[in-house]
């Protein structure tokens, strides 16, 4: 059983070894959402259960959430050494000052586990086994015995790791082992791990279960669950985004949008009982998609309290690099205490939804005229 990368490295990071933040998408537009929340440039990594994705093409940073849906955009249309490219894992791109090599498998002919590590890793590691294996440090492990994290460090030691790192890695190749030995694997590897100023960071993980065993391993059957998309996000061809707490009440908006003239941007439902904290995320969405020059949040609290409403789109707007106009169309629950909050944070709001609409139109109309 092969895992993906975000999987393996979840149970890595179970026992004890440090990975990048990082989170799964199935779309561009959720590519970007992730990339929004994190703030910071990342990578957007194809998931695939085959080798030789970096030299494929099927890595790549971005700088900015419009830069990753782009690029997610091209990497879920690859195809690598015959896979089809479904997911991709987004992390903060690290910091690296330097990359290792550690492997653990099984020698054949030695009907023992083997531990591989050399301090030139990344993608050119098997031209490196060919060209100078003598950098690639071998330890046999006695599968009667147990392997000790004073010859883990040993091994660092051997593989020319600097003194003050030896500890360090000499731990992390210490934790891969019992990574391996705990989930009956044919393969742990980290290539590259990297050194960061946060310290020791597996960069990528590969792992492979022995299937015999997993009657053993019921937990793992459950390693590529994730959770839920928070709400609905839809990119469409015009300028307006188009926000609204329910799939009848956005699509009602979208077409008030139309009617008017103008042509929506999103389709993005945050669902009947939207937190604060799923505005602020939902505006911040559509503020880094670059083609939207004004927001329509369409809002009839039932669930859904106009007062978190406010909060969240203050808070959006104070955090955000790109001013855009606004328009909000907020009634229902608490809509006197939401409008109350948006009127002394000074952002103008509409009770009717028609209103709102027509004004979002003439914001965008006047901005190209």
């Amino acid at each position: 059983m092969k895992f993906f990368e975000h999987s393996a490295k979840r149970l890595f990071k179970k026992n004890g070894i440090a990975i990048l933040e990082g989170h799964v998408a199935y779309s561009p537009e959720e590519a970007m959402e992730i990339a929004t929340e994190m703030g910071s440039p990342v990578a957007l990594k194809s998931q695939v259960l085959v080798g030789g994705r970096g030299k494929a093409g099927g890595i790549k940073f971005a700088d900015d959430p419009g830069e990753a849906i782009e690029i997610a955009n091209e990497l879920l249309d690859m195809e690598i050494k015959g896979e089809k490219v479904k997911h991709l894992l987004i992390e903060k791109k690290a910091n690296i000052k330097e990359e290792f090599f550690l492997s653990v498998s099984i020698d054949r002919s030695s009907k023992k586990p083997i531990i591989m590590g050399s301090i030139e890793g990344g993608v050119e590691i098997e031209q490196l086994a060919i060209d100078n294996p003598e950098k690639i440090i071998k330890y046999h492990v006695d599968p009667l015995e147990e392997f000790l994290p004073y010859e883990a460090r040993e091994m660092a030691r051997k593989m020319g790791v600097d003194s003050e790192l030896i500890s360090s890695v000499g731990s992390i190749i210490w934790k891969l082992y019992n990574v391996f030995k705990k989930y009956d694997a044919q393969i742990a590897e980290i290539n590259p791990l990297v050194l960061t100023d946060e310290g020791l960071i597996a960069a990528d993980a590969k792992l492979e279960i022995e299937n015999d065993s997993l009657f053993r391993h019921k937990e793992l059957a459950e390693a590529n669950s994730f959770k839920p998309k928070e709400f609905a996000f839809v990119k469409l061809d015009g300028d307006i985004a188009v926000i609204g707490n329910g799939a009848g009440l956005t699509l009602t908006g979208m077409d008030m949008i139309k009617l008017n003239g103008g042509n929506p941007a999103t389709f993005l439902d945050i669902g009947g009982g939207a937190s604060e904290n799923t505005i602020k995320k939902a505006l911040n969405l559509v503020l880094n998609y670059s083609p939207v020059k004004v927001v329509f949040l369409n809002v009839l609290g039932g669930i859904t309290r106009a007062d978190d409403v406010a909060k969240g789109v203050i808070r959006a707007l104070e955090s955000s690099k790109r001013k855009i106009n606004i328009v909000i169309r907020l009634t229902g629950t608490n809509e006197e205490e939401g409008q109350r909050i948006l009127e002394e944070a000074g952002i103008p709001f509409e009770i009717s939804m028609e209103k709102a609409a027509k004004k979002a139109v003439e914001i965008r109309n006047s901005l190209v005229e």
